[in-house]
């Protein structure tokens, strides 16, 4: 039996990979705002002890089996997908484990929402499907040509998605983020990945004292200071962007795709500066060579997501977004 909800009860929604930085912000933003909560992750990438409440299922969301279980019995009105794994050298390594765990288990999901007649689906994409811009900034008309099997993967399930809602009741919202960071202002979430990859908490794992040195990867790029510029984005203003997608398919809204970028570049340079400020740490550094497939410049052009669904990032300021990083970093570091 599904358990039915009573009158005037929101909503519950599947969140695939919840136990993971950005899956867990989600659950918790759904929670506080009314919503029932059944959280699937497989705990491969994820930790237990992040789940801020709702149902958690420890699984895998290509288990036919349990999907059905799932779906027989909750009344899932809508499915948040964030179960990728997303390291982009190791899919370079692995390729045949990321096709396998971000298509094929996707593929497996989508099955059982078409059987299952659930028919909403919020995707987390990348601008890793964007491959080296032939234009700053990229907006989702840019060419499609992921420089790797991580941003690969992402593509393949966008077209996926594409190709079922032609062909089903399904209807979906991609949003292709750039560079997520920060974390729950209340300091009881945030970044945690083994291993870390991302430069805001490389930075800040320095200042901990988890870390000696941060490693700069080319100074020579052409730039103002000859280090890469990115758009970093807050984690928070990411799930913001989740609800009006949700909000917007619950109302009978086309499926699209959006970029979730605050459409402002900082380079690495200006990352550890304001990172220093902030901690008041020297924060050593260490050139070295340039890394393969990074581009020079990546920055989104975010104006249809602002202008269609209304998004309007709260944390537009890298010192503020690094802030709330640190709060919750410095916790990391003591625990």
């Amino acid at each position: 039996m599904k358990q039915q909800s009573s009158s005037g009860d929101r909503q519950t929604i599947l969140v695939v990979g919840g136990a993971g930085y950005i899956g867990s912000h989600m659950v918790q933003d759904l929670l506080h705002a009314g919503y029932k909560v059944v959280i699937l992750d497989n705990l491969c990438r994820g930790h237990r002890e992040l789940v801020p409440g709702g149902t958690f299922i420890e699984g895998d969301l290509g288990d036919a089996a349990l999907l059905d279980q799932i779906f027989s019995r909750y009344s899932i009105t809508a499915v948040m997908h964030f179960a990728a794994l997303s390291l982009v050298a190791e899919s370079v390594e692995k390729p045949l484990v990321y096709y396998r765990n971000n298509v094929s288990r996707t593929i497996e999901l989508l099955d059982a929402m078409i059987r299952h007649r659930i028919n909403y689906f919020i995707f987390s994409s990348t601008a890793a499907v964007y491959g080296e811009p032939v234009k700053v900034p990229i907006s989702e008309d840019h060419p499609h040509a992921p420089a790797n099997p991580y941003g690969a993967t992402k593509l393949a399930v966008e077209r996926l998605l594409a190709d079922c809602a032609q062909s089903s009741r399904l209807k979906y919202i991609a949003l292709r983020y750039f560079n997520a960071a920060g974390a729950d202002a209340s300091g009881k979430l945030g970044e945690r990945h083994e291993p870390e990859t991302h430069l805001i908490p490389l930075v800040l794992q320095v200042a901990t004292g988890e870390r000696e040195k941060i490693r700069v990867f080319g100074t020579d790029y052409p730039t103002p200071d000859g280090t890469c510029i990115r758009d970093y984005v807050h984690v928070s203003d990411l799930t913001q962007a989740h609800f009006l997608a949700l909000k917007s398919l619950l109302k009978g809204g086309r499926s699209a795709t959006y970029n979730l970028g605050n459409s402002k570049g900082y380079s690495v340079r200006d990352v550890i500066g304001i990172a220093r400020r902030v901690t008041g740490h020297a924060i050593p550094e260490i050139v070295e060579g340039k890394r393969a497939g990074d581009p020079a410049v990546l920055i989104a052009d975010s104006e249809k997501i602002r202008r269609e669904l209304g998004w309007k990032p709260s944390y537009e300021d890298l010192e503020t977004i690094i802030e709330t990083a640190w709060k919750w970093h410095k916790q990391e570091a003591g625990r």
